[in-house]
């Protein structure tokens, strides 16, 4: 699916700061739309007239357009109305409503102005169908999407520091509508916002009242209080902020409306967040909890490792002792997987970094006499938790082998560590050594784990081959679902 700026630049070229300009009117429009039960459709003006590159539906009404519209040119009859909202530089109501099939559309054009000039025209259709008389909620939502479209052709909306992401529990105009003046005070309350205040311990109206009072009065924990919710109460900056009481949460937009810089009043959009931010403090409650085990998993192997190494250190003979040793490396390696899932909350496993340092400690503990030069070609990527012991002690025992059989009577030796991702699931890694090479395949518990692990816990297969210059083990594994 092109972006805005791609469809925008197939017309002519586009700056970079008309090209973002334009992105964030598009990042927050919807609000517009839903405020005025009518369709957008921004313009840009090209040699035989205006073409369709962005449109945006209300969710609080019937659309005119059911099918989309971009890419199409306008209407022979009515590039004269588009281009006299260029020329006049305001909303300009048609003249006449057109007719669409069976039913007519008022339109309403605007410039859609940045740092004083244009750089695309704004529709705002309303279909006729529907015959009804506007109700109290209906003029105000238009009273407010007015003052929106205004600043729009002043080039005062968007707002480049306002928050138009899609944070979990943003405030829609269906959820809430509150208008205020310049002192903060509440000239429309819509009755899902007055609902939603209702529900924070508000009695009575809220119309002429001031909201930051109100809202101080609410919040019993002074030490807890949102630091940004006193601008946004007040409708001083086009932030989001949460406000919490009796038990409820509501979450608060504030959209200043200026005329010429100067800040005349305020939209701010609320809704009803307690149910989310509950799931929300439960998840981060369980994520903490989920750390705290594999901290204690990992305290508790290291213990064991702790314990071996002790036990290693009462025996004389050669064959226990490096039994006791290869388990020690085999539980340090698992307790190192547990450290790293202990400081995420992700489900994946950075395993570059984890892999480095099981190897180090397995070249290092494997034989200390020794120098292993340990090269790193690829990368293992991100991995899923529940592959990630596996793949780490298959990765520490090729290691470890290739230290042990492959460096003997030797000073010093490179392992070179290839990793491949195939594809999103598949990993394919090439452990090669420049030592003295395999005449047979291993068949020693070491190798006999390795292949335990491939093949049952990870999907894979495994093979040991001589090189020229030494040995290699081809390990391909799935990672992934």
């Amino acid at each position: 699916m092109a972006t805005l700026r791609e469809t925008a630049e197939k017309y002519g070229p586009l700056s970079e700061a008309e090209a973002e300009w334009l992105a964030l009117l598009t990042a927050d429009w919807q609000i517009i739309a839903d405020l005025s039960f009518a369709d957008l459709v921004m313009w840009r003006k090209v040699e035989d007239g205006f073409v369709a590159v962005a449109q945006c539906r209300p969710s609080t009404g019937p659309t005119v357009h059911q099918d989309d519209v971009v890419g199409t040119m306008a209407a022979a009859g009515r590039v004269a109305h588009l281009q006299r909202a260029l020329d006049e530089g305001g909303i300009t109501a048609s003249r006449e409503p057109r007719w669409d099939e069976t039913y007519a559309v008022r339109e309403d054009a605007l410039p859609i102005v940045m740092d004083g000039k244009p750089v695309g025209v704004l529709t705002r259709e309303v279909s006729q169908a529907v015959s009804r008389s506007s109700s109290r909620l209906e003029l105000n939502y238009k009273g407010a999407a007015d003052d929106l479209l205004h600043m729009i052709t002043r080039g005062e909306f968007p707002r480049q520091m306002s928050v138009t992401g899609s944070r979990r529990g943003a405030p829609r105009v269906g959820d809430g509508v509150l208008r205020l003046d310049a002192a903060g005070h509440v000239t429309y309350a819509s009755p899902n916002a007055l609902s939603c205040f209702h529900r924070l311990g508000v009695t009575g109206s809220l119309m002429n009242r001031s909201l930051p009072r109100v809202t101080s009065e609410l919040v019993t924990d002074k030490g807890h209080i949102d630091e940004t919710l006193a601008m946004v109460v007040m409708g001083r900056a086009p932030w989001r902020a949460d406000v919490e009481a009796n038990g409820a949460t509501l979450s608060l937009r504030a959209i200043p409306v200026t005329e010429y810089g100067e800040r005349i009043g305020a939209v701010l959009l609320c809704r009803d967040v307690s149910e989310l931010r509950r799931r929300e403090r439960e998840l981060i409650t369980k994520d903490a909890t989920i750390r705290e085990i594999h901290h204690r998993v990992k305290n508790n192997l290291q213990t064991v490792a702790a314990l071996l190494r002790l036990q290693s250190r009462r025996v004389q003979a050669p064959e226990a002792k490096e039994a006791l040793a290869e388990a020690m490396r085999r539980v340090s390696t698992i307790a190192l997987v547990h450290e790293t899932l202990s400081g995420t909350l992700d489900e994946l496993v950075n395993f570059d970094d984890l892999a480095g340092r099981s190897m180090r400690m397995a070249a290092e503990v494997a034989s200390p006499g020794v120098q292993v030069k340990l090269l790193r070609e690829g990368d293992f990527g991100l991995i899923p938790a529940q592959y990630a012991s596996s793949l780490a002690l298959v990765m520490t025992e090729l290691v470890t082998n290739a230290v042990e059989h492959g460096f003997e009577g030797r000073e010093h030796g490179i392992i070179t560590v290839t990793a491949e991702r195939t594809d999103e699931s598949r990993l394919r890694v090439v452990i090669a050594d420049d030592g003295k090479g395999l005449s047979a395949e291993p068949s020693g518990l070491g190798s006999q784990i390795v292949r335990t692990l491939v093949e049952n816990e990870l999907g894979g297969e495994i093979v040991w081959r001589r090189t020229e210059t030494g040995s290699a083990v081809d390990v391909h594994v799935q990672v992934g679902e």
